[in-house]
């Protein structure tokens, strides 16, 4: 199944954008009468069929439309200090778009290594991820952040911060376990320093542990993920 990635898309006709428009008819040659699956990133999963096999303006009409397609019981939104190689940062937003989240915030802390992101690009890594996974709710991801503007911020469900200091941390995987919905803050290379990690506690913000690896940025936020879908399967 190949999914085409339709926010706007009105029932019972539509016409797809220029680059979806090709794709469907130049690669995939595809014609009049020729089934499409769509989605709108908003959970809906749409079946057309094709009317105007047109490449620059493929025109279809609806004949199906399922709601809440793929809804998973919980929300997962997973705050990230993003990567000075932003290769890394963009796997991670791929694969956790693989797994399953609701929520993405790039956070600026105290030892980020980079402070600058292209957040168009970083919606076509999603938005590609969303299409190959074949998910119809595409993640939020919500423009770079200061990490104490998001510790002082109001934010339902747990909160967690995940870091490397030696100090009592509570295990991820307990904790997530049956919540509804979890924000899991996850730091830059060097860590976060004292102060935040300070600060989010007195914000209601539990420390917890990933396990006994040492992990990089990226895949300590994908085993979060991970965690967090596992435990509310």
């Amino acid at each position: 199944m190949q999914l085409f990635f339709t926010p706007d898309i009105t029932e019972p006709e539509y016409c797809l954008d220029e680059t979806e428009s090709k794709h469907a008819i130049r690669v995939l040659r595809m014609t009049n009468g020729d089934l499409i699956q769509l989605v709108d990133g908003a959970g809906n999963f749409y079946e057309a069929k094709i009317t105007a096999a047109n490449p620059k303006k493929c025109r279809i009409e609806v004949i199906k439309k399922v709601s809440n397609f793929g809804k998973r019981s919980h929300y997962l939104h997973i705050a990230v200090a993003p990567t000075k190689n932003i290769d890394r940062f963009e796997w991670f937003l791929e694969k956790a778009t693989e797994i399953g989240i609701d929520e993405i915030t790039p956070v600026l802390c105290d030892h980020s290594e980079r402070k600058v992101i292209k957040d168009d690009r970083l919606e076509k890594v999603i938005i590609s991820a969303m299409k190959q996974s074949l998910k119809a709710y595409l993640p939020k991801l919500n423009p770079l952040t200061p990490l104490a503007g998001l510790l002082c911020g109001g934010v339902e469900g747990k909160k967690f911060i995940a870091h490397c200091y030696e100090q009592d941390k509570r295990e991820l995987k307990h904790e997530v376990a049956g919540s509804m919905s979890n924000l899991i803050l996850i730091g830059p290379e060097g860590d976060f320093s004292e102060n935040e990690i300070e600060l989010a506690i007195k914000n209601g913000f539990i420390p917890v542990s990933l396990g006994t690896s040492r992990l990089r940025t990226e895949t300590a936020a994908i085993v979060a993920c991970h965690t967090a879908n596992l435990m509310n399967e």
